[in-house]
Protein backbone atom coordinates (compact mmCIF):
# COMPACT_ATOMS: atom_id res chain seq x y z
CA UNK A 1 0.00 0.00 0.00
CA UNK A 2 2.74 2.43 0.40
CA UNK A 3 4.60 1.66 -2.69
CA UNK A 4 1.00 2.29 -4.57
CA UNK A 5 0.30 5.31 -2.68
CA UNK A 6 3.57 6.65 -4.04
CA UNK A 7 3.07 5.41 -7.17
CA UNK A 8 -0.30 7.09 -7.57
CA UNK A 9 0.95 10.34 -6.75
CA UNK A 10 3.85 10.43 -9.68
CA UNK A 11 7.15 8.29 -7.85
CA UNK A 12 9.39 5.85 -9.62
CA UNK A 13 9.08 2.38 -8.01
CA UNK A 14 12.50 2.04 -8.75
CA UNK A 15 13.50 4.80 -6.57
CA UNK A 16 12.00 4.30 -3.36
CA UNK A 17 13.06 3.49 -0.06
CA UNK A 18 10.84 2.41 3.26
CA UNK A 19 11.56 2.30 6.75
CA UNK A 20 9.07 0.62 9.24
CA UNK A 21 7.39 1.01 12.32
CA UNK A 22 7.02 -2.01 14.41
CA UNK A 23 4.05 -1.70 17.76
CA UNK A 24 3.96 -5.40 19.33
CA UNK A 25 2.81 -6.73 22.57
CA UNK A 26 5.77 -8.33 24.67
CA UNK A 27 7.79 -10.68 22.95
CA UNK A 28 8.73 -12.88 26.48
CA UNK A 29 5.95 -14.38 24.89
CA UNK A 30 6.26 -17.48 22.22
CA UNK A 31 4.12 -16.40 20.05
CA UNK A 32 4.57 -12.89 20.10
CA UNK A 33 8.19 -13.17 19.16
CA UNK A 34 7.06 -15.46 16.35
CA UNK A 35 4.92 -13.39 14.27
CA UNK A 36 7.43 -10.71 14.95
CA UNK A 37 9.98 -12.55 13.22
CA UNK A 38 7.53 -13.68 10.19
CA UNK A 39 6.37 -10.22 9.64
CA UNK A 40 10.45 -8.77 9.37
CA UNK A 41 10.69 -12.21 7.13
CA UNK A 42 7.86 -10.74 4.89
CA UNK A 43 9.10 -7.68 4.94
CA UNK A 44 12.56 -8.72 3.92
CA UNK A 45 10.50 -10.74 0.95
CA UNK A 46 8.73 -7.73 -0.32
CA UNK A 47 11.70 -5.17 -0.03
CA UNK A 48 13.72 -7.54 -2.09
CA UNK A 49 10.55 -7.89 -4.54
CA UNK A 50 9.93 -4.48 -4.89
CA UNK A 51 13.64 -3.45 -4.79
CA UNK A 52 12.97 -0.67 -1.85
CA UNK A 53 15.31 -0.78 0.83
CA UNK A 54 15.05 -0.08 4.33
CA UNK A 55 16.83 2.96 5.03
CA UNK A 56 15.69 3.40 8.99
CA UNK A 57 12.90 2.32 11.47
CA UNK A 58 12.49 1.93 14.92
CA UNK A 59 10.28 -0.58 17.23
CA UNK A 60 8.11 -0.96 20.56
CA UNK A 61 8.26 -4.32 21.47
CA UNK A 62 6.26 -4.22 24.75
CA UNK A 63 3.27 -2.36 24.29
CA UNK A 64 1.20 -3.81 26.70
CA UNK A 65 -0.30 -3.56 30.48
CA UNK A 66 -1.50 -6.00 33.75
CA UNK A 67 -4.16 -4.82 35.02
CA UNK A 68 -5.22 -5.21 39.22
CA UNK A 69 -7.34 -8.37 39.02
CA UNK A 70 -3.92 -9.92 37.38
CA UNK A 71 -5.07 -9.96 33.39
CA UNK A 72 -3.21 -8.83 30.55
CA UNK A 73 -4.02 -6.92 27.97
CA UNK A 74 -2.45 -7.20 24.54
CA UNK A 75 -2.35 -4.86 21.51
CA UNK A 76 -2.62 -6.55 18.20
CA UNK A 77 0.97 -6.63 16.56
CA UNK A 78 1.05 -3.85 14.28
CA UNK A 79 3.67 -2.52 11.44
CA UNK A 80 3.47 0.96 10.04
CA UNK A 81 5.61 1.00 6.51
CA UNK A 82 6.11 4.36 5.49
CA UNK A 83 8.61 5.51 2.29
CA UNK A 84 10.31 8.46 0.30
CA UNK A 85 10.47 8.69 -3.36
CA UNK A 86 11.91 10.31 -6.11
CA UNK A 87 9.53 11.96 -8.80
CA UNK A 88 11.59 13.41 -11.69
CA UNK A 89 9.10 15.64 -12.86
CA UNK A 90 6.63 17.53 -10.58
CA UNK A 91 4.52 18.48 -13.25
CA UNK A 92 3.23 15.04 -14.12
CA UNK A 93 2.42 14.77 -10.98
CA UNK A 94 -1.62 13.80 -10.28
CA UNK A 95 -3.89 13.60 -7.44
CA UNK A 96 -6.64 11.46 -6.76
CA UNK A 97 -9.86 13.69 -7.45
CA UNK A 98 -11.48 12.91 -10.86
CA UNK A 99 -10.99 15.88 -13.44
CA UNK A 100 -13.22 15.72 -16.32
CA UNK A 101 -16.45 14.37 -17.43
CA UNK A 102 -16.32 11.71 -20.56
CA UNK A 103 -13.35 10.35 -19.14
CA UNK A 104 -12.86 6.64 -18.15
CA UNK A 105 -12.39 5.01 -14.92
CA UNK A 106 -9.36 1.63 -15.45
CA UNK A 107 -9.13 -0.92 -12.90
CA UNK A 108 -5.56 -2.05 -12.86
CA UNK A 109 -5.14 -5.23 -11.05
CA UNK A 110 -7.52 -8.98 -10.82
CA UNK A 111 -9.95 -9.23 -8.44
CA UNK A 112 -9.64 -12.89 -6.12
CA UNK A 113 -12.36 -12.41 -3.01
CA UNK A 114 -10.95 -13.13 -0.55
CA UNK A 115 -12.61 -10.63 2.69
CA UNK A 116 -11.04 -11.81 5.31
CA UNK A 117 -9.58 -8.35 7.55
CA UNK A 118 -12.09 -6.05 5.15
CA UNK A 119 -13.54 -3.20 6.24
CA UNK A 120 -16.94 -4.41 5.28
CA UNK A 121 -16.62 -7.66 7.21
CA UNK A 122 -15.52 -5.65 10.37
CA UNK A 123 -18.93 -3.77 10.10
CA UNK A 124 -21.10 -6.88 9.37
CA UNK A 125 -20.84 -10.72 8.83
CA UNK A 126 -21.07 -11.97 5.32
CA UNK A 127 -22.31 -15.29 5.25
CA UNK A 128 -21.22 -17.56 2.41
CA UNK A 129 -18.17 -15.59 1.45
CA UNK A 130 -14.38 -16.48 1.52
CA UNK A 131 -13.43 -14.59 4.41
CA UNK A 132 -9.47 -16.00 4.34
CA UNK A 133 -6.91 -13.12 4.10
CA UNK A 134 -6.14 -11.39 0.66
CA UNK A 135 -2.51 -12.89 -0.54
CA UNK A 136 0.23 -10.15 -1.76
CA UNK A 137 1.64 -11.36 -5.20
CA UNK A 138 5.26 -10.45 -5.14
CA UNK A 139 5.92 -10.67 -8.98
CA UNK A 140 2.23 -9.03 -10.24
CA UNK A 141 2.88 -6.50 -7.18
CA UNK A 142 6.29 -4.58 -9.10
CA UNK A 143 5.64 -5.12 -12.18
CA UNK A 144 1.98 -3.60 -11.69
CA UNK A 145 3.68 -0.83 -10.12
CA UNK A 146 5.89 0.04 -13.00
CA UNK A 147 3.57 0.14 -15.50
CA UNK A 148 1.58 2.68 -14.11
CA UNK A 149 4.59 4.74 -12.80
CA UNK A 150 5.11 4.28 -16.88
CA UNK A 151 1.64 5.82 -17.41
CA UNK A 152 1.68 8.47 -15.16
CA UNK A 153 5.15 9.52 -16.06
CA UNK A 154 3.75 9.40 -19.50
CA UNK A 155 1.44 12.06 -18.74
CA UNK A 156 -1.61 9.66 -20.17
CA UNK A 157 -3.03 9.19 -16.65
CA UNK A 158 -5.65 12.37 -15.46
CA UNK A 159 -5.74 10.77 -11.52
CA UNK A 160 -5.06 8.21 -9.53
CA UNK A 161 -5.99 6.46 -6.35
CA UNK A 162 -5.48 2.59 -5.50
CA UNK A 163 -7.43 0.36 -3.78
CA UNK A 164 -7.21 -0.33 0.08
CA UNK A 165 -9.24 0.09 3.23
CA UNK A 166 -13.10 -0.40 1.67
CA UNK A 167 -12.55 -1.85 -2.06
CA UNK A 168 -12.86 -0.91 -5.72
CA UNK A 169 -16.22 1.00 -4.44
CA UNK A 170 -15.13 3.64 -1.96
CA UNK A 171 -11.99 4.06 -4.05
CA UNK A 172 -13.99 4.88 -7.02
CA UNK A 173 -16.53 7.15 -4.58
CA UNK A 174 -13.49 9.01 -3.52
CA UNK A 175 -12.23 9.72 -6.74
CA UNK A 176 -15.98 11.16 -7.86
CA UNK A 177 -16.75 13.31 -4.76
CA UNK A 178 -13.24 14.52 -5.02
CA UNK A 179 -13.70 15.74 -8.31
CA UNK A 180 -17.35 16.81 -7.67
CA UNK A 181 -18.24 14.87 -11.03
CA UNK A 182 -20.55 11.85 -11.47
CA UNK A 183 -19.60 8.29 -11.85
CA UNK A 184 -21.46 5.51 -13.42
CA UNK A 185 -19.70 2.30 -12.58
CA UNK A 186 -19.86 -1.14 -13.81
CA UNK A 187 -18.42 -3.60 -10.93
CA UNK A 188 -19.09 -6.84 -13.63
CA UNK A 189 -16.13 -5.06 -15.89
CA UNK A 190 -13.85 -6.15 -13.09
CA UNK A 191 -11.39 -8.39 -13.98
CA UNK A 192 -11.60 -11.11 -11.58
CA UNK A 193 -10.47 -14.13 -10.76
CA UNK A 194 -13.83 -16.29 -10.30
CA UNK A 195 -17.37 -15.46 -10.75
CA UNK A 196 -17.96 -13.20 -7.90
CA UNK A 197 -21.25 -11.28 -6.11
CA UNK A 198 -21.53 -7.96 -6.26
CA UNK A 199 -21.28 -6.95 -2.82
CA UNK A 200 -17.64 -8.43 -2.67
CA UNK A 201 -16.17 -7.37 -6.01
CA UNK A 202 -17.43 -3.85 -4.63
CA UNK A 203 -15.83 -4.28 -1.22
CA UNK A 204 -12.77 -6.97 -1.49
CA UNK A 205 -9.39 -5.45 -0.53
CA UNK A 206 -7.03 -7.68 -2.36
CA UNK A 207 -3.59 -5.82 -2.81
CA UNK A 208 -1.65 -4.13 -5.93
CA UNK A 209 -4.99 -2.95 -7.43
CA UNK A 210 -4.78 0.90 -9.12
CA UNK A 211 -8.05 2.86 -10.50
CA UNK A 212 -6.80 5.89 -12.93
CA UNK A 213 -8.70 8.50 -15.03
CA UNK A 214 -7.76 7.90 -18.21
CA UNK A 215 -8.72 10.56 -21.03
CA UNK A 216 -10.80 8.42 -24.31
CA UNK A 217 -7.66 9.56 -26.33
CA UNK A 218 -4.96 8.27 -23.74
CA UNK A 219 -6.93 4.89 -23.44
CA UNK A 220 -5.43 2.67 -26.58
CA UNK A 221 -1.72 4.10 -25.41
CA UNK A 222 -2.62 3.28 -21.39
CA UNK A 223 -3.88 -0.23 -22.50
CA UNK A 224 -0.69 -1.27 -24.51
CA UNK A 225 1.40 -0.12 -21.46
CA UNK A 226 -0.47 -2.29 -19.07
CA UNK A 227 -0.13 -5.58 -21.45
CA UNK A 228 -1.14 -8.40 -20.15
CA UNK A 229 -1.79 -7.10 -16.46
CA UNK A 230 -5.33 -7.52 -15.59
CA UNK A 231 -7.25 -4.47 -16.46
CA UNK A 232 -10.51 -3.26 -17.78
CA UNK A 233 -12.59 -0.01 -18.17
CA UNK A 234 -15.45 -0.11 -15.32
CA UNK A 235 -16.77 3.08 -15.38
CA UNK A 236 -16.70 6.94 -16.83
CA UNK A 237 -16.78 9.80 -14.78
CA UNK A 238 -20.00 12.20 -15.84
CA UNK A 239 -21.51 15.82 -15.00
CA UNK A 240 -24.66 13.73 -13.08
CA UNK A 241 -23.57 14.52 -9.69
CA UNK A 242 -24.45 10.96 -8.61
CA UNK A 243 -22.49 7.64 -8.38
CA UNK A 244 -24.55 4.82 -10.14
CA UNK A 245 -23.81 1.12 -9.50
CA UNK A 246 -26.13 -2.00 -10.32
CA UNK A 247 -29.49 0.13 -10.48
CA UNK A 248 -28.79 2.54 -7.58
CA UNK A 249 -27.79 5.96 -7.79
CA UNK A 250 -26.44 8.17 -4.49
CA UNK A 251 -25.78 12.14 -5.15
CA UNK A 252 -22.17 12.60 -4.50
CA UNK A 253 -22.53 15.41 -1.91
CA UNK A 254 -24.18 12.87 0.33
CA UNK A 255 -21.27 10.47 0.05
CA UNK A 256 -18.80 13.34 0.73
CA UNK A 257 -20.83 14.54 3.62
CA UNK A 258 -20.91 10.99 5.14
CA UNK A 259 -16.91 10.81 3.85
CA UNK A 260 -16.00 13.76 5.91
CA UNK A 261 -18.50 12.79 9.25
CA UNK A 262 -17.03 9.49 9.10
CA UNK A 263 -19.92 7.97 8.22
CA UNK A 264 -22.61 9.16 10.76
CA UNK A 265 -26.44 8.83 9.56
CA UNK A 266 -25.33 5.94 6.89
Amino acid sequence: ECVRNLVCVGTDPSRIAILDNFCWPSCKDPRNMGSLVRAAEACLDAALAYRTPFVSGKDSLNNQFTTEDGRTIQIPPTLLISGIGIVEDTERCVTMDAKRAGNTLVLVGNTHGRMGGSHRCMLAPMPGVDTTLPQVDLKVGPIAARAVAGCIARGLVASAHDCSEGGVLVAAAEMAFGGGLGLKLDLHAMPCASALPAEVRAFCEDPSRYLLEVAPENLTAVQQALGSLPHAVIGRFDDSGTLSVGGESVPVDALRAAWNSGGEGW
